[in-house]
């Protein structure tokens, strides 16, 4: 095996080189701590919110409402547990649905064992929310809409500026889990009434361990740990500039050249999707086929085991990613595929296959070839 043919851009990409390059000052001479009032102190700072304007002009925010977390996770805590505790005495209702990420989803968990209230909205079989359903689960304890962007499994993209229009008509808060979202759509926060958005650098070519969390002017969150008064005392801990760096340069550069660069993405995905169809019988594509994530292709396999050909292909350099939890331990079928209809069996024998700018269509004829060789194989 000589190749890596790399069809897992969701679960982390490759970072850019110019990304890496930007970061290296400060993982070197310019090793000064932003707190500090001396030079490399200052040349640490001023790094710190150059990069933090770059993020709040991609989303259309202003440089103050950034905030730097260590990822998407810690995005989502803080700000699901930050408007809960802060608005407790208001109401201790949320709402989101059964497709989220674990990030969401846990922290929802730990909430209602404090004795909030969670409603998990239903999605239809494309993994799309019902705008009524949203409607009629808000009630005068409702204090955040909690409701990714883009499903990081199925692709599937929700109607995001309509559900910011319900809760603003209503005075509810609301957030966005956009990790998959950014550097796979333009994102505006002003025009879709986000309130606070997540990030995570290492889905868009940048660091791993970095992350952002956009939070309106205005709405305010109690911290959810003790420390320092870094991020204006939202977030204790002294802050990663390389990380930061890092995040400002690669959110930068996903934007440059955005339409080609999209464009290209779906026609590598419309492509996958065709060879698929017209290659193998009783498979199925899950999620919405047209309004989903440029890049991302899920499909299920009759009668194959989703993890068995996972390993298969990696036997043959190819990386994806399983329809099951399976592979992190769990033993249990993805919470998605579940939630949009799947049986047990259709969603353990699934793939994601999550593509990227360097992909090509040559990747995709591998794919498919190995495939063939794989599932003849299995019979």
């Amino acid at each position: 095996m000589n190749k890596i043919i790399y069809f897992d851009h969701a679960a982390t990409t490759k970072m850019h080189d110019q990304v890496l390059k930007e970061m290296i000052p400060f993982l070197s001479i310019e090793y000064g701590n932003p707190s500090s009032m001396y030079s490399i102190g200052r040349n640490a700072k001023r790094a710190i919110e150059i990069s933090r304007r770059k993020i709040a002009r991609v989303i259309n925010a202003k440089a103050h409402e950034i905030f730097f977390t260590s990822g998407g996770s810690e995005s989502d805590n803080l700000a699901i547990k930050g408007i809960a505790y802060n608005l407790k005495e208001k109401g201790n209702h949320i709402i989101t649905t059964k497709i989220e990420h674990p990030a969401v989803l846990n922290t929802c968990h730990r909430l209602e064992e404090e004795g909030f209230e969670i409603t998990y909205l239903n999605v239809d079989h494309k993994g799309m929310i019902s705008l009524e359903d949203l409607k009629n689960n808000i009630t005068e304890k409702t204090i955040l809409i909690s409701i990714m962007y883009a499903n990081n499994e199925i692709g599937t993209i929700e109607p995001i500026k309509k559900i910011g229009d319900i809760a603003k008509e209503h005075g509810i808060y609301f957030h966005t889990d956009a990790v998959q979202a950014i550097g796979n759509v333009k994102i505006d926060v002003e025009a879709m009434n986000i309130d606070l958005l997540s990030m995570s650098g290492h889905k868009f070519y940048g660091p791993k361990g970095i992350g952002a969390l956009y939070v309106r002017q205005g709405v305010e969150l109690s911290k959810i740990q003790d420390g320092g008064h870094q991020e204006r005392d939202l977030r204790a801990g002294t802050e990663n500039v390389p990380g930061i760096v890092g995040i400002g340069k690669a959110i930068e550069l996903v934007y440059e050249n955005f339409e080609e660069k999209i464009k290209k993405l779906k026609e590598l995905k419309n492509y996958c999707i065709q060879e698929l169809k017209e290659n193998f019988n009783n498979i199925k594509i899950n999620g919405d086929e047209k309004n989903r994530l440029p890049g991302n292709v899920n499909v299920s396999f009759s009668k194959m085991s989703g993890e068995e050909l996972l390993l298969k292909l990696d036997e043959k350099g190819i990386c994806t990613s399983a329809g099951s939890a399976c592979s992190s331990g769990s033993g249990k079928s993805s919470h998605v595929l579940i939630a949009i209809g799947l049986s047990d069996e259709l969603a353990n024998s699934s793939l994601r296959i999550s593509l990227g700018y360097e992909n090509t269509k040559e990747d995709i004829e591998y794919f498919i070839d190995c495939l063939k060789e794989i599932r003849k194989a299995f019979r």
